[in-house]
């Protein structure tokens, strides 16, 4: 059923797929919320549930998405429509396609905004504005350079964005070797590397003990069911899954590469990182008079600048812990935008320098929104993570566990009989799926919950 090589290019080895979907699931997300969700849900009980969501739901749907993408050797959309015929499934499930390249257009409209943020920070800790600061002052820092919203328009904020964008759009534009390849060639492995000189530092400087009993301690008691679910949305959200990202990269990998083995070693990457940026952060938090473990979002950009701000060596440190943010969101957007640009060099038969204009000028408009304008940001933050990514999560796995001809999954995953099999079927078809409608199902029955009761 598979092309032997896709039009767009291919990926030259195995590690570099490894990288670029682990670059894809490395995120702003594991920089701080897998750590804080971790430590406020019982340690390394939190941890012991989360492995298990990744085994039986996270894998089966990424491996789903990267056999789908191989088999279709084309972009989502088109490879969806490709295996739908195939398997006599019909032109709906093409919606699919649709659905992941739309999401993560508008993923990468507001995450470039988030990502200009980092980027403008950089030269902030580097400059050493932040050297003796309190927590008022960097409160005030970040509402003056992001707060602003219209009829004030928050010009630095919207350079920085812009910067990101052209960035995203520049590498993609270039293609799988020139581009796509040679980013997470270099970015990944500095990447590793920062991480694990910040580990270093904060276990020299911050308190080490104290990071490592708030992530690992096994503490069942405070493992709750809303804990349970946490651990099974962020196993679903932190790989990258139902946006099309996987998909898109799945169709450059080569035949030979074993998709079980592949896609096991990017989880196992994805959680390695962000336990570190955890080893990384929390130590120095908790070494930092007035610091808050759970501030979120915050905790980037108004508390760890206090606690560089009053280090040995913080504003080079802080500005080298943002350039790490940065690396990691710049791997992360390059793959939400591969998947429009693979439809539309397809459906247009144009080059990808021309694509780059097309598409990098209509998700900087759409961005723009997010800048200015923080409800709107909330809004599509909402209708991707909480609807869009889940349902095309859901239906990915249906698709693939009950549509896809067997034939062509077990050209693609190697096997068709036995344990594997049996192991596979039922992640795919039965837990995966109810994990994800679980997901999907469990904030919109509280959000309704929590109207009513308002309105009561």
């Amino acid at each position: 059923m598979a092309d032997d090589v896709s039009k767009h290019g291919m990926w030259s080895s195995r590690m570099l797929f490894v990288l670029a979907a682990a670059g894809s699931a490395v995120g702003l997300g594991n920089i701080w919320k897998f750590p804080y969700i971790t430590g406020e849900n019982g340690g390394g009980a939190f941890v012991l549930v989360y492995l298990l969501c990744i085994a039986f739901i996270g894998l089966p749907v990424m491996m789903a998405e990267i056999l789908l993408g191989r088999a279709g050797r084309e972009s989502p959309i088109n490879t969806m429509r490709k295996l739908a015929r195939a398997s006599g499934g019909g032109n709906d499930w093409t919606a699919v396609g649709w659905m992941g390249v739309v999401a993560g257009f508008l993923i990468l409209s507001f995450y470039a905004v988030i990502a200009g943020w980092v980027l403008h920070y950089i030269f902030l800790l580097a400059g050493g504005t932040f050297t003796g600061a309190d927590g008022d002052f960097t409160t005030k820092t970040f509402s003056a350079f992001a707060g602003q919203t219209l009829p004030n328009i928050p010009w630095q904020e919207l350079f920085w964005f812009t910067v990101f964008i052209a960035a995203t759009a520049y590498i993609v534009a270039r293609g799988v070797s020139r581009g796509l390849e040679m980013a997470v060639r270099w970015l990944m492995p500095v990447l590793f590397t920062l991480l694990i000189g910040l580990v270093v530092y904060a276990a020299i400087v911050g308190d080490f003990a104290a990071a490592w009993r708030f992530l690992f301690k096994f503490d069942a008691s405070r493992l709750t069911a809303d804990g349970v679910l946490e651990a099974m949305g962020h196993a679903f959200f932190t790989l990258s899954l139902g946006m099309g990202a996987i998909m898109a990269y799945g169709a450059y990998v080569p035949a030979r590469v074993s998709v079980t083995t592949t896609a096991a070693t990017i989880a196992v990457l994805d959680t390695v990182v962000a336990l570190c940026a955890g080893l990384a952060i929390f130590p120095i938090v908790f070494a930092t008079p007035g610091l808050e473990a759970g501030a979120g979002p915050a905790l980037i950009f108004q508390s760890l600048p206090v606690a560089f701000g009053g280090l040995k060596l913080g504003a080079l440190v802080g500005a080298v812990f943002f350039v790490l943010v940065a690396f990691a969101a710049l791997t992360s957007a390059i793959s939400l935008l591969e998947p429009a640009f693979a439809f539309l060099v397809e459906r247009y038969n144009v080059k990808r320098g021309q694509v780059a204009i097309v598409a990098g000028a209509a998700c900087w408009l759409l961005g723009v929104g997010s800048v200015v304008s923080d409800p709107f940001l909330g809004w599509v933050d909402f209708l991707t993570g909480k609807i869009m990514l889940p349902l095309g999560g859901l239906l990915i796995a249906l698709f693939a566990g009950w549509v896809l001809a067997k034939r062509v999954v077990a050209e693609q995953l190697g096997f068709a009989e036995g344990w594997k099999w049996i192991v596979w079927s039922v992640a795919i078809r039965y837990v995966a799926p109810i994990g994800v409608v679980a997901v999907f199902a469990y904030p919109l029955v509280t959000a309704i919950h929590e109207h009513l009761h308002a309105g009561s």
